[in-house]
Order: structure tokens, then sequence, then C-alpha cells
């Protein structure tokens, strides 16, 4: 076992003497430090104890944290009694702001719109109170006059009240309302900008707003009047603008496009429909003036989309980015937990893919953990300890919390892991594998512990209480003597998101990542049969040939099959099947 000792000052590790010869050292990961915001601070912290997380010990690291925390901490408190107007930005959750995302975890309520992430929601402490006040194709839930009433309520019971509006609040956002009706009523309030549709929307679309020598101004229209508006748009003044971003417009596009050509606009002035712009769904229609109502009505696009017009449409040939990422469009389950699926998520949401969450797995404790604490209490007369899984790395640590020890603990014995990712959850807890096979299953990691020479030598294995027994008989077949335990155990969820189960049910999911085999079995009993049979249209993706075979044994039939079998693996491997799709 390798335990991480880093020098802050110059974020080095060294190894701890007396390391086995003939190691495999695991790879040193990129991953940064497991940081949150800290409700009650306002500050970013990591989720580790500093002496336990091996990035918290190395300078160059923590130098960042330090430099994020800073920025985080100048954002301050908000008072109760205070009502803060925050712009969630243009629909990724990612573009809110820094003081927004705090003000979010500082909340006692927060009134918010239709088309706000349920990331930025998952900031709000658990104890406060989420009201969804918007609307969605005329459907109003609450007149503005409540909203405007509900703010001034929760203010004065001395709540810290955080109005939560797409985009930006000031831009056709009716913040300025908002703020009219508490400047009245004497409540105390702030105001944090976001990144309003027609900024952030064309960025994504790689439609620059402005560009020397197509555009040196623009104009921020809606395209959707009421009926009873006495200023009216003026599209003789429009059609002289050099770029046009209209909100609100799909439902009157060909009307308001018909009035800026009467106004003097060439049919032949570009123009683009962005819909659902900088969300993995993003769809970028492009046209002219006067023929961009028909394109979009021959797609079916209904909101949210915003419309761009003028001759900077044209860039988007050269710079679009977004969509050219080579997942985009794809819809894709992955039905690892929450808390164990973030780097997989991460990785297919760079790529551009709509990533779902689909657990399939929960993670349980056992009634009794004589036997593991008994093993854990005398390490010492082990050889080698054998983990599986990152599941049985935290399991492991939890145990060892329990019985009053740490790392320290393990310090005369050698660690073997199945594989990378389980390696890189050793890792976080200041530990480094010294044995990890080049293929993550049990086969290869016997055969590896075997090189190593086990005949004669104690080997403790800590996994899941159902858990395959290849592993165990091939070391016992070797001479090893096993101690092979269970730590933790998996456990089957009371149901799947009602987001996937709809996604599913009407033809949207493209592929379903798979992890292990209880992955699929237990996405099979959740689905039930008859639900069941819709995975038949859809890519299964397995991680490795044990999981490939729990498929097949059901009747079903991989699409890929990640190498290395892992998360990484799992990526590359539904990007190579796309690639090879495209290409013919």
């Amino acid at each position: 076992m390798r335990r991480l000792e880093s020098k802050a000052s110059a974020g080095m590790s060294r190894s701890q003497p007396g390391t086995p010869s003939g190691e495999r050292k695991a790879q040193s990961s990129n991953v940064p430090p497991p940081l949150f915001l800290s409700r009650t601070a306002g500050l970013l912290r990591c989720r580790e104890s500093p002496a336990r997380c091996p990035w918290c010990r190395m300078g160059a690291v923590m130098d960042t944290v330090n430099a994020l925390s800073r920025l985080v901490s100048m954002v301050g408190d908000l008072p109760a009694g205070t009502v803060c107007l925050v712009g969630a930005g243009p629909g990724d959750s990612a573009l809110i702001s820094v003081r927004g995302a705090v003000r979010l975890t500082q909340a006692d309520v927060v009134l918010h719109d239709k088309l706000i992430g349920p990331e930025l929601l998952d900031l709000v402490r658990p104890e406060a109170q989420r009201v969804f006040v918007g609307k969605w194709r005329g459907t109003h839930v609450w007149t503005q006059e409540e909203i405007n009433e509900a703010l001034v309520a929760h203010a004065r019971a001395h709540r810290r009240v955080v109005r939560l509006k797409g985009g930006d609040p000031f831009v056709f956002g009716r913040g300025g309302e908002e703020c009219e009706h508490l400047a009245r009523a004497g409540v105390p309030f702030e105001v944090v900008p976001g990144i309003t549709a027609a900024f952030g929307a064309p960025a994504a679309a790689g439609i620059p707003l402005t560009h020397r020598g197509l555009s040196r101004s623009f104009a921020l229209v809606t395209g959707h009047a009421d009926a009873d508006d006495r200023h009216p748009l003026d599209f003789a003044a429009l059609a002289r603008m050099e770029t046009i971003a209209i909100y609100m417009g799909v439902k009157n596009l060909g009307r308001n496009c018909g009035k800026l050509m009467a106004a003097g606009m060439s049919p032949a002035t570009p123009a683009a429909v962005i819909h659902w712009g900088t969300r993995p769904a993003q769809h970028t229609i492009v046209g002219t003036v006067g023929d961009i109502a028909d394109r979009l009505a021959q797609r079916n696009i209904e909101p949210p989309a915003m419309i761009l017009i003028g001759e900077v449409v044209r860039m988007r040939e050269t710079i679009e980015w977004f969509e050219r990422r080579p997942l985009h469009g794809q819809v894709i389950a992955v039905t690892r937990a929450r808390e164990q699926a973030e780097g997989l998520a991460g990785a297919l949401t760079a790529l551009g893919a709509e990533v779902i969450e689909a657990p399939t797995l929960a993670v349980g404790t056992l009634e009794e953990y004589g036997a593991v604490d008994e093993a854990l209490a005398n390490a010492e007369r082990y050889a080698w300890l054998v983990i599986t899984s990152a599941n049985g790395v935290e399991a492991t640590f939890a145990r060892l919390r329990a019985i009053g020890r740490d790392s320290r603990a393990l310090a005369g014995i050698s660690i073997a892991a199945v594989g990378a990712a389980t390696a890189a959850a050793l890792e976080d807890h200041g530990i480094r594998a010294d044995l990890v096979p080049d293929e993550a299953v049990g086969e290869a990691l016997a055969d590896a512990l075997v090189q190593q020479g086990v005949a004669g030598r104690r080997v403790l294995l800590l996994r899941a209480q159902i858990a395959r027994k290849s592993l165990t008989a091939a070391l016992t077949a070797a001479g090893a003597a096993c101690d092979d335990l269970a730590v933790y155990r998996t456990i089957c969820p009371d149901h799947l998101p009602e987001a996937f189960i709809d996604r599913l049910d009407r033809g949207q999911v493209d592929w379903v990542t798979l992890t292990s085999p209880s992955s699929f079995s237990n996405l099979l009993t959740l689905l039930g049969p008859q639900r069941a049979g819709r995975l038949g249209g859809v890519k299964l993706a397995s991680i490795g040939p044990v999981t490939t075979q729990a498929i097949r044994d059901r009747g079903y039939v991989e699409a890929v099959e990640a190498d290395p079998h892992d998360a990484t693996g799992l990526v590359a491997a539904i990007r190579r099947a796309l690639a090879t799709a495209e290409q013919g």
C-alpha cells in the first residue's frame, strides 16, 4: 500500500517505503477535488476532510481551491427578509453566475419559473421551500400579482427569498415589475444578472451578435405583443437594424417576417431559429427572412426558441461548434446512482449528449459487520487487501471509521484494485493501489495477483454481498488463504425517475449505459415485462464482458462493449459506434 503524503508547498507526493517490488502504480488522476458550496458559510469546500483528501494536500491544487473560495466568499450573506432576483441563464444550468449559485444555497424559499434546470434546484437546502410559479404555453400557474405578493409575504416573514428566473431578470423577465412592487412595499432586494437567451443561444449556435464588417449593433425585441399594447414594434426601424434577436417569436414568426419585408428588409436576409439554446437538445434551423417561417413549420418546432436575423447568421457556417460535438443529439440514460455517475455523466455531457438519470442500483449497509470489523482491526495479518469497486472502497473506509481507525491501519498490507475507477476511489482516501490490472474484470485481477505469488499468503477480499466467486476460486486454487467478506450490499430502488420513463415511452432514449449485471437485471425488474420490450429499440452499452453476458442471457444484444472496461472505455465505445454509423 502506498499512502499519499504531499508537500503542500510543492504539490509533490512521496511514497511510503517498503512497498513490494513489481507493483503496478495507479495512474494519477486529473479529476479536481470534490468541491461543494458550503450552505452555511457560502464558501467552496471539499467533501472530504482536508486531512484525508490527497488533492487538498497538494499546494498547486489548493491555490486554485483557495482562489475559488475567495471568489465565492465575496458574495457574502443574504440577510433575512431580503429578496434576491437571480437570473438562471439561458438553459444550461452551469451558466449561472457564482453569486446566483451561492444565493440559492442560502435561500429559505425559492420561487422559480418553468425552464429551470433541476441541477440548480438541487443547490437549494433540503429544508428550504421550493415553489413553482411559472407558466408553460399559456398556462399560468400564478399571476404576476400573486408572485409579487408572495415575495413580499415571505420577506416580511423574515425569510431569505430567491426569485429564480430564466435568462436575465431585466430582459423580458418582468423583473422590473417585481422590483417596483418590492420597493413600494419597503422590502430590501438585490438583482443578480443572468445570461439572457439572446446572448447564450447565439453563442452556442455559432452566431455572434456583432462582427466587424457585418454588424455593429443589435436589437432585442419580443415577438409576442399583448393585444392591448399601445407601443407596437417599429418594424420600419427594425428593418434598418444589422442584427435582430427576437424572443417569444415562434407563433408570430411568419407575420413578423412579413412586416420586416414590407418595411424594406430583403427577403434574402439570413435568419436562424435556435431551439432549446445551450441545452443538449439544441437544434438550429437556418434560412432567410423570406422562408424561415416555412422551414420552421416543416420541422414542427415549438417554444422555447430564439430567432436571429442578420448577416451574422452566415458566420455559423464557419464557427458553429455546439452541435458539432460527437455525441450531440444523443439521449443517454445512465443507470448508476447519482453519486457514482458524475464522472460518466460529465464525460458524456462534455461531448454533447443529453444525460438522463436512471439509477438501478443503490448501496446499502449490512445488518452485521463483526467479521469485517475484526479483519480490518487485524489487517496486518493479511498480505493483500483486494477491493473490486469504488463502492467497496467507500464501505471499507466507513468501517475503518466505525472502529476508530483510518488508512494507517492498512500500512502493512498490499492493496489490489480491480480497475482505474476503484484505484481513483482509493486515491481519494490518500492510498495508491499496489496492483491494478489492465482489464477491470475479476479474472484479470486474479491473474495479476497469482503472478505476484499468493501461494501460502492470506488475502482479504471486501466486496458486495452478491459477487461472483471466480476471483476467490482462482486465488484459492493458486494456494492463497482467502477471507471473502461482504462489506456492502446493492439494493434495487423502488422506482425509476419519471423523466426517464417518459422519454423511454416516447421513444426518445438512444442509449442505456450498463455497468454491472445487476444494473441490467434491476432495470428489467423496474420497467416490468411490458415496458421492458421498449429496450429493443434502445442501444445498450456494456462496460465489460460479464455485463455483456448478462445482457445476452436475458435475450438482448449489446450495441457496444467498453474497452478498457471502465467509464472512459464506455464513452469511447459509444463515440466510436456513432462515428462508424455516420461514415456509412
